[in-house]
């Protein structure tokens, strides 16, 4: 099997544009949360966000493309092309021999377009008449179908870079980006192809994103707290905050990497998914499918737990998420246990892109030999204990790293990364 390389890292979060900016403000232990400016929140019970509001997709996108697209794929496609740009292969890919992963949680188009048709379908009474939009479907916007299809990212990031590989789209929430990331791994690893450009990408923060997870009790309700009330791990943890951005990587086979000269952030070895099959919204209090899935992960990099100096950790701050993935660390670290931090109290819960941000945290880690903190833990939750690398950065020998994922529905990736 072929060694597989990270030469490229692009993300787009709250904290900046570009790996590099993201990756400075983390050490830095800077936050993205502040009040949500981008719509109305009053009608909800959290109207905490971090917002990209310096966003310019025109960067990367021409204007005829962004027309038809929905914020979701020009997260896509702008961090696909951060990647693309870091590696130093912007005029250099073959198209045929570059694969395409993407993850996310998108679920419809831009939803007010639908709602202005409903409204002008109401019969008499004001109800939805489904005769009168049989009448005239003139109300629905005509690309309204076109904008909400899931898997739209492939499409405009492939014209974009002229990629003819193998591709997928993984529908999720944290693990879709890790899946994604994880299934490019093994496309280069097999022969499959030479290069993959892989990751994940959210727009969770408007009405329809906020108000869904809001009404399952994901959020935290302690807007009073500000950019402080996003506390895994933390014995006053309510809830997440959500984020929106993207994170990718591209991954290439280590000869062609070596040949060129490319800069290596890490060096992926291992890559495992597990179901907690326990249930729905609810994980395994002991944290099952994501141990097993973290042993998979290792199993696959040739690799035993002492191996390992950091895990990029989930940490939504949900009381039973939180504790289960703490049980599961220890269970599979019992021996000599790494640090471990989550990230998302500095970015907000980028939902579909969390996995593979967590992925890329893991890469930078591994990259400069530091690991950034777990903001806003102040007193640990009991049970939770673990060396979660509270408040400030530390530099360190990072020797391995664990980058992991969960979805809502029980499903857990992991993937390994180390040094070259």
């Amino acid at each position: 099997m072929r060694r597989v390389l990270v030469t490229g890292v692009g993300l787009l979060t709250a904290l900046g544009t570009g790996a590099e900016a993201t990756w400075q403000a983390l050490l830095a232990s800077r936050s993205a949360v502040g009040r949500v400016r981008g719509f109305d929140t009053s009608s909800l019970r959290s109207h905490l966000g971090a917002e990209m509001s310096d966003f310019d997709p025109k960067e990367f996108i021409d204007r005829r493309s962004l027309r038809k697209m929905t914020r979701n794929e020009q997260l896509a496609v702008s961090g696909a092309s951060l990647a693309v740009r870091d590696a130093g292969l912007a005029d250099g890919l073959d198209g045929e021999r570059t694969a395409l992963f993407t993850g996310s949680s998108k679920e419809v188009s831009d939803l007010a377009k639908l709602v202005d048709a409903v409204v002008a379908a109401g019969d008499e009474s004001g109800r939805f008449s489904v005769t009168k939009v049989g009448e005239s479907v003139s109300g629905f916007h005509p690309l309204f179908y076109v904008e909400g299809l899931q898997g739209a990212s492939l499409f405009y990031i492939s014209a974009a870079f002229g990629l003819k590989g193998a591709n997928t789209y993984f529908a999720g929430t944290s693990e879709a980006g890790m899946n994604a990331i994880g299934r490019g791994f093994r496309a280069v690893r097999r022969g499959e192809a030479d290069v993959a450009i892989a990751g994940g990408f959210d727009d969770p923060v408007w009405w329809w994103g906020m108000s869904s997870l809001d009404s399952v009790g994901v959020l935290t309700g302690r807007d009073d707290l500000g950019e402080e009330a996003f506390r895994p791990y933390d014995r006053d943890a309510t809830g997440a905050v959500l984020g929106e951005g993207a994170a990718f990587l591209l991954l290439e086979e280590y000869e062609a990497a070596r040949r060129r000269g490319a800069t290596v952030y890490a060096e992926v070895t291992g890559y495992g998914m597990a179901a907690d099959a326990h249930r729905l919204l609810t994980p395994h209090p002991e944290g099952r499918g994501l141990a097993t899935a973290i042993r998979n992960a290792l199993r696959d990099a040739r690799l035993n737990p002492e191996d390992i100096s950091y895990v990029a950790s989930h940490g939504t701050a949900s009381p039973l998420g939180d504790l289960s993935e703490a049980r599961a660390l220890r269970a599979v670290f019992a021996a000599d246990p790494p640090m471990a931090s989550s990230v998302k109290p500095a970015t907000g819960h980028l939902v579909g892109g969390a996995g593979a941000l967590n992925a890329a945290v893991a890469a930078l880690a591994v990259r400069h030999q530091a690991v950034p903190p777990t903001l806003n833990l102040e007193s640990q939750r009991p049970g939770c204990e673990f060396d979660w690398v509270p408040g400030k950065a530390r530099e360190l020998p990072v020797l391995g790293a664990v980058a992991v994922a969960r979805g809502f529905e029980g499903q857990n990736a992991a993937l390994v990364l180390r040094p070259v």
